[in-house]
């Protein structure tokens, strides 16, 4: 939130200079973010009141006669400003003046289309005050004599950028803010001077919607009202155009543009206040008032003051202009059985605290008025500001929390600014319905409060501290009941108590202690899964593997392309075309990160991430790898492939302790991102846990990828094992050949399950030297050798190998397989 510097002292005259505000803020929890010059207009630009406004024919400029004071007298400048064109006699606007320099030009006299251009009429932007440059800077009539310097109603200033927490929405205002930094510093605060609020009916009739209503819409039971407060007033007679320059230039500082005098006001009025309100011309407003009401039809589109379309519902509240009978309305219900046809065009009057509607905006015409104040239920607006994409000044407060009695002074503060300003006559009362809900009474003790906060405060400076806040604060001795004032909607439970006793007492003072560890039963090994993770990423990165982060988010062309589940949970706000839902896989992110990489570059990639396929959230380990594992140099080098990646696996297992082995895939069992022909199955301490294979040359061609490229995926936690440190064996190792004849169908896999399954205890290990294909084995066949190690407690003997060798030998031929002799 930006607020200009002087604006703060008018509050609190006696608040410290800029420079001593920053810890000052950090202190009260609203961390000053940053502070900014805002200079004055440089010398020469002067305030002029306009005589005349002509057309020059046959051009796009406007010859403006002005009158620049008693030093310079009249002149005319040639402008091609749009809103030069029909300005109305006694308006001011800012002239440089002849001889001035400006963004490094000096301005002098020159002819125009015929016409004595003295100086030129400058805009906000142009000025160094503002950001507003589609015309000149227009300034109210008689706002100072013609010929005053613009320096001494604009005078340099600093503007305080202050980061609000969601929870403080009672300082998102210039009174709020001063009354909490008042609050701190036990400085005198002083209010603006709020004109009373009308005691009598008002004009505007006003139907807010019944409760049962609501929550008829609401199956979360989140909400507890659609308005719960509402304001109206009308004014009339205002004569609209420029703002006050004050108000301007508070307007400029805090990062709006000033419009018009109604517009104005109302924005001044949130800024100060805290209060968002809408004003809408009493000429789309019917006589028989205003309805708030959740929207009538579904699909309902409403257009806002931008031109924007949105398409609102029935779980929408709207501020609508409906005909009603002569009978009080003060339900929905009601009301809607009483409406009258709406008369041509939407209806609509705005989407209630978010965005006025085309229909009841402020023209420039406009001179009758109808304000509005109004409370709002947060989580509605929330909901409803999300849906339609829209975030506003005015819902960021709602959203938060405003303030649920301070409608009604809104209401009287703009009527009465409108008349100061305008000459507008407000009506002498005001239509007020509907009862907010107020914060509610909280009890603690000085002791609750001082064993959470750790640090003695004495109970009667808790007292004074809550009372300065705004709180009324009873009860005796130790104990204390308080009653939050109506802007603290954040002071719920006794807790808050502590906090606003800490924030006011000064967190600087909180002891430095050595926080006491006590560990809950059900935290007691809470950690586990997180150190499994950090273990299995020290691993990989030990192994040349690096960790990337890529997006949960995909689309349906990325799943396609790379043959995975399309997603199923989708987002509602997606923030770009390629980021509609959520991944079914990891693997496609990892295809997405290798593509990034050079040509012929290594890649060792590896994820640990979330998938949302249809059976449901997941945790998953992927990795990948390309290219050679060690390239050439003046030695040969590792090439990759499907053995050096499984092997690089096999290290992974083997570094953690566990078992792993690859059963061969066929048919429909291959995943459809892997090549038919190089896919396996991952068993993980003999459980499937995921596969491992080639990228499907298609997938990688989707891609962009050339070559091989192998992948893995597998299910997170992996299973663990038992397992313990054992002394190696001090007998030898004995050691056999065997060659098995299968046909080329038969994995690797098979054969070793049926020669370790018949192998027994003594059989250590199978570990293949040689593959052949040939005559010699027939067509269809191959011929797989291996080397297997026996080992027992003592040394073996060929009476103890022979019996295991025979039955091996004889599981294989039982499989239909032979065994290749010499």
């Amino acid at each position: 939130m930006k607020l200009p510097y002087s604006w703060l002292k008018e509050l609190i005259p006696q608040l410290p200079p800029v420079t001593e505000l920053e810890p000052i803020f950090s202190q009260i929890g609203l961390p000053l973010e940053g502070t900014e010059d805002a200079p004055t207009v440089p010398e020469g630009v002067l305030l002029v009141e306009v005589i005349s406004a002509e057309p020059i024919e046959g051009t796009k400029l406007t010859k403006i006669t002005f009158n620049a004071g008693p030093a310079h007298g009249q002149h005319t400048i040639a402008s091609g400003a749009p809103n030069a064109v029909g300005l109305a006699a006694g308006t001011m606007l800012a002239l440089v003046t002849p001889g001035t320099e400006l963004g490094g030009m000096t301005y002098g006299v020159r002819e125009m289309q015929g016409v004595e251009s003295w100086g030129m009429a400058a805009s906000e932007k142009e000025l160094g005050i503002g950001e507003q440059n589609a015309g000149v800077m227009l300034i109210r009539a008689g706002e100072a004599p013609a010929g005053t310097p613009l320096q001494t109603l604009w005078p340099a200033d600093t503007v305080l950028d202050i980061e609000v927490t969601p929870n403080r929405a009672d300082v998102l205002s210039a009174l709020g803010l001063a009354r909490d930094l008042a609050a701190f510093l036990k400085l005198e605060l002083v209010t603006p001077k709020l004109p009373p609020v009308p005691q009598g009916a008002g004009q505007i009739r006003v139907a807010l919607p019944d409760r049962g209503r609501v929550l008829e819409r609401d199956p979360s039971k989140k909400l507890r009202f659609g308005c719960d407060h509402f304001a109206a007033r009308a004014v009339s007679g205002i004569q609209n155009g420029p703002s006050p320059l004050w108000m301007q230039r508070r307007l400029t500082m805090a990062g709006m543009r000033p419009r018009d005098l109604i517009v104005d006001t109302s924005n001044y009025v949130m800024l100060e206040l805290g209060q968002p309100t809408a004003i809408y011309d009493r000429r789309d407003v019917a006589a028989d008032g205003i309805v708030v009401a959740f929207g009538l039809r579904e699909g309902e589109k409403v257009r806002d003051l931008l031109g924007g379309e949105h398409q609102v519902g029935p779980e929408d509240l709207l501020i609508l202009d409906a005909g009603m009978s002569d009978e009080p309305v003060m339900t929905v219900a009601e009301a809607f059985s009483t409406m009258k046809q709406p008369k041509e065009g939407n209806h609509v009057l705005g989407v209630a605290g978010i965005v006025g509607a085309a229909h009841g905006q402020v023209r420039a015409d406009t001179a009758d008025v109808v304000i509005e104040a109004a409370h709002f239920d947060p989580v509605l607006l929330r909901r409803t500001a999300t849906r339609l994409g829209l975030k506003t000044d005015a819902v960021y407060r709602f959203e938060r929390g405003v303030d649920p009695l301070i409608a009604p002074h809104a209401a009287a503060r703009i009527a009465e600014l409108l008349r100061e300003c305008g000459g507008g006559t407000p009506e002498q009362g005001q239509t007020l319905v509907g009862t907010p809900e107020l914060p509610g009474e909280i009890s603690a003790t000085g002791e609750q409060i001082r064993k959470l906060l750790g640090m003695h405060v004495d109970t009667a400076e808790m007292r004074d501290i809550l009372g300065r806040l705004g709180c009324r604060v009873e009860g005796e001795g130790d104990d204390l009941r308080v009653l939050p004032p109506s802007w603290r909607v954040d002071m719920v439970i006794w807790q808050d108590l502590a906090e606003e006793v800490a924030r006011l007492h000064g967190f600087v003072n909180l002891p430095e202690t050595l926080p006491h560890l006590r560990v809950h039963d059900s935290n007691i090994g809470a950690s586990a899964p997180s150190n499994g993770r950090a273990e299995l990423r020290r691993t990989l990165s030990g192994l040349g593997f690096q960790e990337v982060v890529t997006y949960t988010f995909t689309s349906d062309d990325e799943a396609g392309k790379a043959r995975a589940e399309l997603p199923n949970v989708r987002l509602k706000n997606p923030m770009t075309a390629d980021r509609t839902g959520m991944r079914t896989a990891l693997y496609p992110s990892l295809l997405r990160a290798a593509g990034a990489h050079g040509k012929g570059e290594r890649v060792l990639l590896f994820e640990i991430g979330r998938i949302f396929p249809a059976s449901g959230e997941q945790e998953r380990l992927g990795l990948l790898m390309r290219g050679d594992l060690a390239a050439k140099t003046y030695t040969d080098g590792v090439r990759g492939g499907f053995g050096v990646f499984k092997g690089l696996v096999e290290a992974f297992a083997a570094s953690l302790g566990a078992s792993f082995t690859l059963e061969q895939l066929r048919g429909d069992e291959v995943p459809s991102a892997l090549h038919p022909g190089i896919a396996g199955g991952v068993v993980w301490n003999g459980q499937k846990v995921g596969w491992l294979g080639a990228v499907h040359p298609e997938i990688a061609a989707e891609f962009g990828l050339k070559g091989d490229t192998f992948i893995l995926e597998v299910a997170l936690p992996l299973p663990a094992r038992d397992w313990a440190f054992a002394d190696p064996s001090r007998a030898p190792a004995a050691l056999r050949d065997l060659a098995v004849i299968a046909p080329t169908g038969v994995s690797y896999g098979e054969i070793v399950k049926v020669l370790r399954d018949a192998g027994g205890e003594l059989l250590e290990s199978v570990e293949p030297f040689d593959v052949y294909t040939g005559e010699q084995v027939g067509v269809g066949n191959r011929s797989v050798a291996v080397r297997m190690t026996y080992r027992g407690a003592k040394t073996l003997t060929e009476e103890d190998i022979d019996p295991v060798f025979a039955a091996q030998i004889e599981a294989v031929k039982r499989q239909g397989w032979a065994i290749r002799e010499k």
